[in-house]
């Protein structure tokens, strides 16, 4: 959902009463495209549609969110007056270019992610799920909940949106309430809907908050082969199915295919949004 104080406060960088170089040109309808000068993954399509809808833009939509684009195709038809596409071009290819950034940048990830652990399942006769990957709350202030439907579009998971949507128990908690105080702190305190998670660095605290009936664990800057480990300990002692185990720390394109055959549920990380490259997007006036 895009609310209208959200366009203004964008567009309010911008605009101004002595503004010269878009008033400039006569009031005339014209005509325009939006389009990809380099192969991606699309996103933005909304936050860009509401905001030709405010400038009083007409707009023909090419492509859906999660469609791939090749180099040269057009992702907007345009149809209003002069000054107000003038003066929507830059917020518009401005949120289009990052957020097709974080969605290309994701697909790679899980394409990564897939691939291994089809290779991994061939090569040893297993049948290893691919692990999610999911994004962290390191987001830009202010457009977090476009950046992360952008990792959604690009086929990975928002993880948690806000401080609200889970109880995560990490280590700054547990070095001012101890393990398992805190958990049985967090039981108390959250809903029974509620999942709580806790951070991990050793595979005896992994055994420990499966065992107290922890939700989700994170094993945080493991490497592959002490996960491995913690997946071991865990089904050995009869918990393995009991939590989803998420890997994070230290978790990068280069080494993202050993983390992916490691036994876990999902892979966070930040690199999918602070890693991601903006994508080339231009808006051209039709003679």
């Amino acid at each position: 959902m895009i609310l209208t104080k959200e366009i203004e406060i964008f567009l309010e960088e911008d605009l101004r009463d002595d503004d010269v170089s878009c008033t400039l040109v006569p009031n005339k309808q014209v005509n325009a495209v939006i389009f990809t000068k380099q192969n991606c993954i699309v996103s933005g399509l909304e936050i860009a549609a509401a905001i030709l809808d405010y400038m009083n833009i007409s707009y023909a939509q090419k492509k859906n969110p999660g469609d791939f684009a090749n180099k040269g195709e057009i992702l907007f038809e345009l149809s209003g007056d002069s000054v107000a596409v003038l003066r929507a071009e830059r917020l518009v290819l401005n949120f289009l270019s990052r957020l097709c950034g974080i969605a290309t940048n994701t697909h790679e990830y899980v394409s990564i992610v897939e691939k291994s652990v089809s290779d991994y399942n061939k090569k040893n006769q297993t049948n290893l799920k691919p692990p999610k990957i999911a994004a962290t709350r390191k987001t830009t202030p202010g457009i977090r909940k476009f950046e992360k439907k952008a990792v959604i579009d690009g086929g990975g998971d928002s993880h948690r949106n806000n401080l609200a949507d889970l109880v995560m128990i990490k280590d700054n908690h547990i070095e001012i309430m101890g393990f398992e105080n805190a958990f049985l702190e967090a039981k108390k305190k959250a809903s029974f809907s509620k999942k709580i998670e806790m951070e991990a660095d050793l595979k005896e605290q992994a055994v420990l908050a499966a065992r107290l009936g922890a939700d989700i664990v994170m094993l945080d800057n493991m490497t592959p082969a002490e996960i491995r480990e913690t997946v071991a300990l865990l089904i050995e002692n009869g918990l393995r199915d009991s939590v989803l185990l998420e890997a994070s720390g230290g978790i990068k394109k280069e080494n993202l295919a050993d983390y992916a055959a490691s036994g876990v549920d999902v892979i966070s990380l930040s690199a999918v949004t602070n890693d991601a490259k903006w994508i080339d997007i231009s808006l051209d006036i039709q003679k």
